[in-house]
């Protein structure tokens, strides 16, 4: 029995990266999918060609209305969403001896794009499971929230992240009595386009490669197949981990 077969599920960032292989995931098993994307909506399609029904919505995360928006959009559609896989996410790069003007642009970006909009979107979520007997809330973190970034270039990236896990821990925490499951993902490196233009700044590729456990990135396929069980909802008491994907490269 595929336990996906029906639900509403919204996933951000999902035109590409580890958000294309969850939203390709969740069509496969049967999901209604509403796939939020911000550049490429031929992305977006592909990932949700499988799905029974699909929305395709475009947002801009670093605009800080959209959030609401999409929400609003989403919830429009059927009526409910029984999942939210808040994925989308920006890797903004600065020096710490770059001007005050490039250092608060980047942190602006990160902190909007990466805390800011999914912690609107998970408050909106909670208040709706709240409201509709429970539901499931994903948040794709990082290993850089509990580790730090392994640039210096990327603080803003890690610190971003951080928040927006303090803000899964808590709903997870508030609402586990009321049927609100809310889960994070903390990926290590990942095969995707924005971990390769990452990757230049800490050594290349190659140097990222070989300070791996298993000598290779995770596949994003392991990601959204550890999204699909965490949207089952059958995982009660698993709410409010952290689960490190990262092939025995990270061990706490």
């Amino acid at each position: 029995m595929d336990y996906l077969s029906g639900k509403v599920i919204l996933v951000t960032g999902a035109s590409r990266g580890i958000g294309a292989s969850i939203a390709r995931e969740l069509s496969e098993r049967g999901a209604h999918v509403i796939a939020q994307y911000n550049t490429s909506a031929h992305g977006a399609e592909e990932a949700t060609a499988a799905a029974p029904e699909r929305l395709l919505i475009p947002a801009d995360f670093s605009d800080p209305a959209a959030a609401a928006a999409l929400w609003a959009t989403a919830v429009e559609w059927r009526g409910r969403i029984d999942a939210v896989v808040c994925n989308a996410a920006v890797m903004p790069e600065v020096d710490f001896d770059a001007t005050a003007a490039e250092w608060n642009a980047s942190w602006d970006l990160a902190l909007q794009v990466n805390t800011r909009a999914p912690s609107d979107l998970t408050r909106l979520a909670a208040q709706h499971h709240l409201d509709n007997g429970g539901g499931v809330i994903v948040g794709i973190s990082s290993w850089a929230a509990q580790r730090g970034a392994s640039s210096a270039r990327l603080a803003a990236y890690a610190a971003s992240k951080a928040g927006y896990a303090a803000m899964v821990k808590t709903i997870a925490r508030a609402y586990a009595a009321s049927g609100v499951l809310a889960y994070l993902i903390a990926p290590g490196v990942v095969q995707t386009e924005m971990s390769q233009t990452a990757a230049a700044s800490s050594g290349g590729v190659d140097k990222i490669t070989e300070g791996l456990a298993m000598k290779e990135w995770v596949p994003p396929t392991d990601i959204a197949t550890l999204v699909g069980m965490l949207c089952e909802g059958r995982l009660r008491h698993l709410t409010g981990a952290t689960l490190d994907v990262n092939g025995a490269s990270y061990v706490r």
